[in-house]
Order: structure tokens, then sequence, then C-alpha cells
């Protein structure tokens, strides 16, 4: 995976890869469980099989909502420190009068602007592409954990105060967001939700199967050309949404069995993960 650059924040990267960060995502498998429960999924080669459909597919989806969030919110802190600049020169170089005629807040953000439905827009692009409830439950649930670090880790970055006012956004935004906050460009964050959900997968089908970590470890290196080639057509259409302001331009790919199976794994009495 081509995840650092020597021009990256590479340390606000490497901790959004952190499996350790408090993100929720430990409690989740990805649709494994189900799948183990039923006797679908019980060897490295099924777990290797079930990977690379999940990299085309779910994975692509959710990288490029990351990227697109990731642009936008780099947008936002873009726009805020311009408005500001702006503020700044203004107030030095006009006169009070002059001022009071032009008045230039300086506070540019998604609740003063016609972007006011922008983070909104994205989080329905979510939704609909996340048909089962259960699994928007997950998504929502895995966006607060993640959202209360990312406040913590950037509290002054504008973007991630935004998606803030959206109460429950989903984690693909705000993924998106923290990334921009810590410096990774959208092909990177792209790059780091492939990364979140195979690596949440692969943890969880080592807990629940007992299998090699060692071996499975080197599936996900096997793997690592496909989330590289996945991650770069997720920020191509992601780049290709954000300018044209249209989520409906990002993929939509998706495969109904491991939609099925969240159902049935939510309506499970007694689970090891939440999904």
């Amino acid at each position: 995976m081509t995840l650092l650059t020597p021009a990256a924040g590479n340390a606000g990267l490497l901790l959004l890869a952190d499996s350790r960060v408090p993100s929720g995502g430990h409690v989740h498998s990805g649709g494994v469980e189900a799948l183990v429960d039923r006797g679908l999924l019980r060897d490295v080669e099924d777990l290797t099989l079930f990977l690379a459909a999940r990299i085309r597919t779910t994975a692509l989806v959710t990288a490029s909502l990351t990227a697109a969030a990731n642009t936008a919110a780099a947008n936002t802190a873009a726009a805020n420190t311009a408005a500001a600049n702006t503020a700044a020169a203004n107030t030095a170089a006009n006169t009070a009068a002059n001022t009071a005629a032009n008045p230039v807040s300086g506070k540019w953000s998604y609740e003063t602007t016609c972007h006011s439905r922008g983070w909104s827009c994205w989080d329905a692009a979510v939704e609909v592409r996340t048909p089962v409830a259960a699994l928007r439950e997950a998504s929502r649930a895995q966006g607060v954990a993640l959202l209360r670090t990312a406040l913590l880790a950037w509290p002054q970055d504008s973007g991630v105060r935004a998606l803030a006012e959206l109460g429950r956004p989903h984690q693909p935004l705000v993924l998106g967001a923290a990334s921009a906050a810590a410096g990774a460009t959208p092909a990177q964050a792209a790059v780091l939700a492939v990364h979140h959900l195979v690596g949440g997968a692969a943890t969880a089908a080592v807990r629940l199967l007992g299998l090699d970590p060692l071996r499975v470890a080197a599936v996900q290196a096997g793997l690592a050309p496909l989330v590289d080639e996945t991650a770069a057509r997720a920020a191509s259409a992601a780049e290709l949404a954000v300018h044209a302001d249209d989520p409906d331009l990002l993929p939509a790919d998706a495969t109904p069995l491991p939609e099925i199976m969240a159902e049935l794994h939510h309506a499970s009495e007694v689970t090891l993960f939440a999904s």
C-alpha cells in the first residue's frame, strides 16, 4: 500500500491507521462473524476470496466516500484560512468607516455559506449506499467514536468541527475529515479506508477461527496491489464527484450476501462482534 510519502503528514496518518486508536472498529468484524457462524468462511483461502470481493465492492465505495470527505474538509479549512487572511488585510488597510460599509467577518464554514447542506448531502450519499439498517447503524456508531478522537486530536480543524454538527455522521466521512486534518491527500485517505476494512475483517477472522496470524498477514500483503488499485479508482471518482458537487457520481458497487448476513447477524442473540 502506498500510504506514506515524504511530503505527507506521516505521523497523523500512522495514528489514523493504527488499530489501537479509539474508533470503535475493534467491535466490528466487517461481516466475517456472520459468515463464520454459518460455515461460509472456514479458512485462509475463504478469507482471501472474501477480502478480494470486499475490496472490489464495499471498499471501493467506502474509499471513494472517504476521499470525497477528505477533499471537502480540506476545502473548508482552506476557505476558512483565506477568509481569515482577507479579513485581517482589510482590517489593517481600511478605515473604520470603510470596514463598516464592507464588513468581512472572517468566518467561512459549512454553516454560513451555500455549503450549509454540504455534509448532509455526503452523509446521505453514504446512507443510500448502505441499504441495510444494521450496517448503517454500525457506520454511524464508528463515526461517532472516531469523531470524538478527531475532535480532541485536531480541535481547531474547521472541517472536523463542521462535520460534528451532523451529530452522528457516517464513519467514511469522519475518516476523510480526520485524514485531511492530519495532512493526508484524498488518495491517501482512500488507501486508509481500504486498509481499515481489510484489517478489521482479517483480525476478526483470526479471533473467530484461530487462523495463523502470519498467514493472514501474508494474505493482506498479497492483496496490497488490489488495495492500491482500488484506492486509486476511488480517489479519481471522488475528485470528479466533489468537483461537480454531485455525490451521485461516486461508485455504488455492492454484493447482496454480506448485506443479508448483516441482518441475520443483527438478529442473532449471542455474538462476539457488533457487526
